[in-house]
């Protein structure tokens, strides 16, 4: 009995441990109400070809989701709103500028067949360029910058768009012969071979490669490129090649975005909620400490340091689920901190009738384990089944408090039903529980 024992603490031990170790390799997220952050909201523009509609707007969410995701924020939150409109939350991002570009950027990349400018901008009239080149010809700058500034520019006559961004396979970052950060691209088959073909009849001539219709290059053609692979200089940092690399993965945004809202949420408001709610959930944990204590004895105090490890293990579950804690969460987790007490209340409370008809303590923990298990039950799993509905129709922080909730509840089950039980069973084996006239137990 004493090795059973032994055992049993052990596993108790283990638990908690494995609690804090987890808790302290994988700290909790917190929301953006609770860590501050950055609002944004954009709306989606129609086109000419392509109008603002469902499937638009999915394509936007889906491409804005990929880029958030490349970019590195954790728990974003990403959402339609309304018909148009796309909420982006990013807790812990102060600075909202590069995620504002690398998102609202449409990163349309084109491949443009074009031609040196023979003359200067006062003789190159729009009319003359479509009248010697053709409908679609354009006149446009590639300018040469050093440090932010414009050091050289030439004139370019941009002409019909060879192959798009579409035709990607892959980009990755790279270096120029000279050392400088630039991206290198990879075609799939069918832009490989209408690659080969641009480049086979376009010898000494350049090809403008143009991000959201900004020429970003215009190098030109030594040796037709047939093996589908090239490379995009520029001058570009090494921040900007990461971000253009990371559009062209994501692809090109369906329809054109605008912000219409920026807002930065401090953590102040946060920082206050996280005070306030441990206050008040210290207060209630202290009454309920003494409550459990005086009015059930022992089985009170065991109840409480099931409560205990029922804290730990809920916000471990939380860290291994990689679920963001928000204020919503914090009242998930506190409402099933007192389904934990409901729990053990109707245990202790079966416990008290078996006593009271003169059951051997052993077989009345067993009884009232039996008997309380069933309402329980019942109680937690309509609470699981409100909770996965909040899941699957709500959004945003509606999620978080239906997750919190969830895991807080199954949680609770294991503390009431398995550790409260092993802890009394630990008493009653060790004849600190002697038998059923004990005062350190209420009937």
């Amino acid at each position: 009995m004493k090795n059973t024992n032994q055992f049993r603490l052990l596993i108790i031990f283990a638990i908690l441990g494995a609690s804090i170790f987890v808790l302290s390799q994988m700290p909790i997220t917190l929301g953006l109400d609770l860590q501050g952050g950055t609002r944004l909201v954009f709306v989606g523009e129609e086109t000419a070809k392509v109008k603002v509609s469902d499937d638009s707007m999915a394509g936007v969410v889906a491409v804005i989701r990929n880029r958030i995701d490349a970019l590195g924020v954790a728990e974003p939150v990403i959402q339609r709103k309304g018909r148009d409109q796309v909420i982006v939350e990013l807790p812990g991002i102060k600075d909202p500028d590069r995620a504002i570009k690398l998102i609202g950027d449409t990163a349309l990349l084109e491949f443009v067949e074009a031609e040196w400018a023979p003359g200067s901008e006062s003789t190159l009239t729009p009319e003359k360029v479509k009248e010697f080149y053709g409908a679609d010809a354009r006149l446009d700058k590639v300018s040469d910058i050093k440090d932010g500034q414009v050091v050289s520019s030439r004139l370019i006559i941009l002409k019909k768009t060879a192959l798009s961004g579409g035709d990607l396979k892959a980009a990755y970052p790279q270096v120029d012969e000279y050392g400088n950060p630039s991206v290198g691209f990879e075609l799939n088959s069918e832009g490989a071979k209408a690659f080969a073909d641009l480049t086979t009849r376009h010898i000494e001539k350049p090809i403008a490669i143009i991000l959201d219709k900004k020429i970003i290059s215009a190098p030109n053609v030594k040796t037709p490129i047939t093996e589908g692979k090239g490379i995009i200089t520029g001058n570009f940092s090494a921040t900007e090649v990461r971000d253009m690399i990371i559009k062209l993965k994501a692809g090109s945004l369906p329809i054109p975005v605008k912000l219409i809202e920026t807002r930065i949420v401090g953590p102040t408001l946060g920082k206050d909620s996280v005070d306030k709610s441990k206050i008040a959930g210290a207060i209630g944990f202290i009454f309920i400490f003494f409550f459990m204590i005086l009015y059930y004895r022992l089985p009170g105090l065991i109840a409480n340091i099931a409560l205990f490890l029922y804290i730990f293990l809920t916000l471990a579950v939380l860290s291994i689920l990689h679920s963001t804690l928000t204020l919503p969460g914090i009242a998930g987790f506190l409402l099933s901190v007192g389904m934990a007490v409901d729990a053990n209340v109707i245990i202790f409370e079966r416990l008290k009738e078996e006593l009271r008809i003169g059951k051997t303590i052993k077989a009345a923990i067993d009884t009232a384990f039996e008997r309380a298990w069933a309402a329980i039950l019942d109680a937690n799993v309509t609470t699981i089944i409100a909770a996965v509905t909040l899941f699957f129709v709500g959004t945003g922080t509606i999620k978080g408090f239906a997750v919190t909730l969830t895991a807080g509840i199954l949680v609770s089950m294991f503390t009431a039903i398995t550790l409260t039980k092993m802890m009394l069973n630990m008493m009653a084996d060790s004849k600190i529980i002697p038998n059923s006239d004990s005062k350190l137990v209420y009937k």
